[in-house]
């Protein structure tokens, strides 16, 4: 129970440490777009060889196709609605337009982590180990969003102080989200645990498609699609590996 709070802490610690190195180093937006298309990449994969592969073998066709367009459904309306207030910037290096951004930014950012770590704690229960690949598809998509976030919340005018606690807390809520999904689905059937696989693929591709990969080809440029295609071959390579 412990190893599913232990890895999805270390997931969302990227959030973290990101907003660390950008507060501390003067990173060019283009890099932050590389990395963000990576992780993209990564991502992409985890949904469709983990979660979505993992569900049809666990639940069917039709459960794994309810759960992945509930997900994509309820991050979609969850995005529509924190973008209404500015936290559509939650990926963005640039100075927002909205006064209260802030909050929305955090809002948007929790929204994204607490069903990532979840299903490291449903991977957990499923496998009786963590899922490898879900760690650092998720470790890798958390660090440039924990980065370019932190630049734009700082040019909003947060303190630094201020930045580090809010990404503190999604380290932690995290661990705690990661946590209860082992603990609270430890009796839960297989196709409830395939349903909630997939909604978990939908959500990822949802956010992926809306906030990262706009992001990631406004600061990277063409490149990005290259960056993107390896992040998918390495998502590839860590399935037939593990």
């Amino acid at each position: 129970m412990w190893n599913a709070a232990l890895w999805g802490g270390v997931a969302g610690s990227a959030v973290f440490l990101g907003a660390l190195t950008g507060i501390l180093f003067s990173i060019r937006k283009k890099w932050i777009g590389v990395i963000m298309a990576f992780g993209t990449g990564v991502l992409i994969g985890a949904a469709s060889f983990e979660l979505l592969l993992d569900s049809i073998e666990e639940g069917g066709l039709g459960v794994t196709s309810i759960g992945f367009l509930g997900g994509a459904t309820v991050f979609t309306l969850f995005e529509y609605l924190i973008s209404k207030k500015g936290g559509h910037e939650r990926k963005r290096s640039k100075e927002s337009a909205h006064h209260s951004a802030g909050f929305a930014i955090f809002i948007g950012t929790v929204i994204d982590a607490i069903p990532e770590s979840v299903i490291i704690g449903v991977s957990v229960l499923e496998e009786g180990t963590v899922s490898w690949l879900l760690v650092i598809a998720i470790f890798i998509s958390n660090f440039p969003e924990g980065l370019s976030s932190s630049i734009g919340l700082k040019k909003d005018g947060y303190s630094n102080k201020k930045i580090l606690f809010l990404w503190l807390t999604v380290f932690l809520l995290s661990a705690l989200s990661s946590l209860g999904g082992y603990a609270f689905l430890n009796e839960a059937s297989d196709a409830l645990l395939a349903m909630i696989g997939a909604f978990a693929a939908g959500g990822v591709t949802s956010m992926v498609a809306s906030a990262m990969m706009p992001e990631a080809y406004e600061e990277g440029g063409p490149i990005v699609g290259f960056v993107a295609s390896l992040g998918l071959l390495c998502s590839l390579l860590l399935t037939h590996l593990g």
